[in-house]
């Protein structure tokens, strides 16, 4: 998502350089959705990607609507929707098959069976390998998982993010599907890089965001600074700490929105960080569960997440 611009402006010539990078350090997963900047991430992904597709696990999602003719409340998971979606988003990644296909959000107004029922069909034609599915709990998952195996669950996971602890790891592990936890850095914010709410350039998504907004930015940044703080006493950087954090017990791979091949690099050295378990209770005390000031999303989106549930 952060290739095209929603954390502020990017250097389009470094994408292909920063994706280059994280193939050649043995990565393999990339992530992308039809949503991100109305189909141009995934254009851009294949682009990256021609000459490389052997070397890639292809994942991208569906499920809102977009564009001109976007309706108000963003999501239409109807059935009939889906192999239209899927088809465009083949085209647009120049690609033959999607290796991981996410239901993006589960659309309250249409039953996740359905939805994931249209979804399987797409691995039975071959245009789908696997299925996984975005912010949700062990309801959902259920449902979904009678008609089909979920290869994958995607939320929302960092030092400031622990909704997932609170069972939905646990149950993940139990039902042999993978956890990927996106925005493991606090969508940049963990990474210390910005300071002061002025710093987000205009059209940033994060301006929008209440943990980046007044009282609650002022709140988080001291957060920030404890863990800066650790990790320099580590000789590390905050985001290889932070990083190394999400993947600490095993249970989750962290997604990480890299935009030039340095934050590959960094985030390289921070999966493979060896730390002594002392760091890890200092750090519990610092970022407990419900640590960070203000929600993740605005309040319309928040009614789109099912974590928990």
């Amino acid at each position: 998502m952060a290739f095209t611009g929603y954390y502020g402006p990017v250097d389009l010539d470094k994408i292909t350089g920063t994706v280059s990078r994280f193939l050649d350090l043995g990565g393999r997963y990339i992530d992308t959705a039809d949503l991100y900047a109305d189909g141009a991430n995934e254009e851009l992904v294949g682009r990256c990607i021609q000459g490389k597709r052997g070397r890639v696990a292809l994942c991208t999602k569906f499920g809102y609507t977009f564009g001109a003719n976007a309706d108000q409340r963003g999501l239409d998971a109807r059935p009939e929707r889906v192999e239209p979606a899927c088809d465009a988003s083949l085209r647009r990644l120049g690609v033959d098959c999607i290796d991981l296909y996410y239901l993006h959000r589960v659309d309250p107004n249409v039953p996740v069976e359905d939805s994931y029922g249209a979804m399987a069909r797409l691995v039975e034609k071959g245009k789908v390998r696997s299925l996984g599915l975005c912010e949700v709990g062990p309801v959902s998952f259920r449902k979904a998982a009678a008609i089909h195996p979920v290869a994958a669950v995607q939320s929302e996971y960092s030092l400031w993010s622990r909704d997932p602890e609170e069972g939905m790891l646990d149950f993940l592990q139990e039902e042999g599907a993978a956890f990927f936890g996106y925005a493991s850095l606090g969508r940049g914010f963990l990474s210390g890089q910005v300071r002061r709410p002025e710093d987000f350039a205009p059209g940033d998504q994060r301006r929008d965001m209440p943990r980046f907004q007044g009282e609650n930015f002022l709140r988080n940044i001291e957060l920030v600074d404890a863990l800066q703080a650790m990790a320099a006493r580590m000789g590390v950087t905050a985001a290889q700490l932070a990083l190394a954090w999400c993947r600490r017990h095993g249970k989750a791979t962290p997604v990480v929105g890299a935009t030039e091949p340095a934050h590959v690099d960094d985030a390289d050295a921070g999966t493979s960080l060896q730390v002594p378990g002392a760091v890890w209770e200092e750090l519990e005390g610092i970022f407990p569960l419900g640590a960070a000031a203000g929600d993740r999303y605005n309040a319309s989106a928040m009614e789109r997440l099912q974590t928990g549930r």
